[in-house]
């Protein structure tokens, strides 16, 4: 059962932010950039109080996807994509990503913080962030 409202055109969006956000990191890191997007849609809190949509969290600006604002996103859905992308919707979740809201590519290691939100962990090339329960209750 979905964790978030969302339509049939919503979850195609969502599989092309995996395949553009995180598609070397194989279907567990595609996984976990959808549970950054679901907790985003869920977290009515700091930079996302206003989204309420996959549509809205994909297109948000500022704050968005790198790959949404160079062109990578454009790229077509896939049933691979598509699987993950519903996976995510209905609530799937996996460490470090669990409660991030955020997370990037560094040049060298984590860093214990970014924008004074804590670092739960690395996969692969990407480090995640989440909010603290004092700052952002709502994903936990």
């Amino acid at each position: 059962m979905a964790v978030i409202p969302y339509n049939e055109a919503e979850v195609k969006l969502l599989a092309r932010l995996l395949r553009a956000e995180a598609e070397g990191e194989g279907g567990l890191g595609m996984l976990m950039v959808g549970n950054v997007g679901v907790n985003r849609v869920r977290a009515d809190c700091l930079d996302f109080k206003d989204i309420t949509s996959l549509q809205k969290m994909i297109y948000q600006s500022p704050g968005g996807f790198e790959a949404v604002q160079k062109g990578y996103f454009y790229q077509r859905a896939r049933d691979k994509e598509i699987s993950l992308a519903r996976k995510s919707i209905n609530g799937a979740r996996y460490d470090p990503a669990t409660f991030s809201l955020w997370y990037f590519r560094p040049a060298g290691d984590c860093p214990a913080q970014w924008y004074n939100q804590p670092n739960s962990g690395r996969y692969k090339s990407h480090c995640f962030f989440q909010p603290t329960k004092a700052s952002c209750s709502s994903v936990y």
